[in-house]
């Protein structure tokens, strides 16, 4: 009787260990995979293991994938000569829901953050340079987040890049489309205010 618990609650430990998997949510996901036809709890099983052994990134990009390169990457109705830096995979995919960017991607791999011992060295600069400098790029979005950490981020990246002779911009910034005024914040204000446009 103590073993089969020992593996529940070896089980409901793993799961809580899952971003916005608390300990009851945990406790739903393994009742659902052990009520029943098990069938499902096996196929779960199979697909994090082929993707702990197959995913890796993307040798041009970063990104994550089971292949040497990307599709994206290899994807030749892409426009190579725009690259978007990002800071994770799940920024590509959010980029790639949207369906407005049909460029290639270069993935960070996470953003500067020194007191937590994050510098250069830990993130992809060095490839990207490399990837800028093999020539055929014209422009670099950078893309990181809008925060002091990203903003950090994309100024060391366009340091990085300047005499590269890509245009290096930055994402723009400020109120998102059918907001309204009233319910935005003063960081939002400020940012729309700095990156307007003409009409």
């Amino acid at each position: 009787m103590g073993e089969p618990q020992g593996v529940i609650g070896r089980l409901l430990e793993e799961l809580a260990k899952l971003p916005g998997i608390g300990p009851k949510s945990a406790e739903r996901i393994a009742h659902f995979l052990l009520a029943g036809d098990r069938s499902q709890a096996t196929k779960l099983a199979d697909a994090l293991r082929a993707v702990a052994d197959r995913v890796r990134p993307c040798r041009e990009c970063f990104t994550l994938t089971d292949r040497e390169v990307c599709e994206i990457c290899s994807d030749p109705r892409r426009d190579a000569a725009l690259l978007c830096v990002v800071e994770t995979p799940r920024d590509v995919a959010s980029f790639e829901r949207a369906g407005s960017f049909r460029g290639l991607y270069h993935v960070l791999g996470g953003r500067l953050a020194p007191l937590d011992g994050v510098g250069p060295d830990r993130l992809t600069f060095a490839p990207l340079v490399d990837r800028v400098k093999r020539g055929g790029v014209r422009e670099v979005i950078l893309a990181t987040s809008p925060t002091l950490e990203g903003d950090g981020t994309a100024l060391y990246a366009a340091d990085v890049l300047s005499g590269s002779g890509a245009a290096v911009t930055r994402l723009a910034r400020g109120l998102p489309s059918g907001a309204s005024l009233e319910l935005a914040n003063a960081q939002m204000l400020t940012d729309a205010l700095q990156g307007r446009r003409a009409f």
